[in-house]
């Protein structure tokens, strides 16, 4: 059965997924008690995207290059469809990170919750974490000494 599911919550599940390690995701993905199977409505394709940017973040936008992505879109048993974006040319991961989102669809999602994007979110977390200490380490404090001249 399909769920009404906030847009902003499920970017953040396609973000967490379009991110992991491909292998660690195979990993969890082999956690779950019954993954479904599927039919593909658009087999794994890779293809290329224009990036674009912003000086700034807040000035004109400018075409910064193309990245290759991974995509796909498969509809599981009940009929939910899901859709894979990943940037590379894993279709793998493309296809589980489909899956996944297709089940987080259903009353599946809080198995997947569970299983998989909860520990997606730590590794993450922990990940920014050690790179903000990396980065503060080698941080400069500059200060002046006052002179008693004008």
């Amino acid at each position: 059965m399909t769920q009404e599911i906030s847009p902003h919550r499920r970017k953040g599940w396609m973000s967490l997924l379009a991110s992991a390690d491909a292998a660690r995701l195979e990993t969890l993905f082999a956690r779950l008690d019954a993954p479904p199977a599927h039919e593909w409505l658009r087999v794994p394709e890779t293809g290329g995207v224009m990036v674009r940017g912003r000086t700034g973040g807040t000035g004109a936008p400018f075409n910064l290059g193309e990245m290759t992505v991974t995509r796909c879109t498969l509809k599981i048993a009940g009929g939910t469809v899901g859709h894979g974006y990943v940037q590379g040319r894993n279709k793998r991961q493309a296809e589980l990170a489909a899956k996944l989102d297709a089940m987080l669809q259903t009353d599946a999602a809080e198995q997947v919750e569970e299983r998989i994007l909860s520990p997606l979110r730590t590794e993450r977390a922990a990940r920014k974490d050690a790179r903000a200490a990396k980065a503060a380490a080698t941080k400069v404090d500059f200060f002046t000494m006052v002179r008693g001249e004008d």
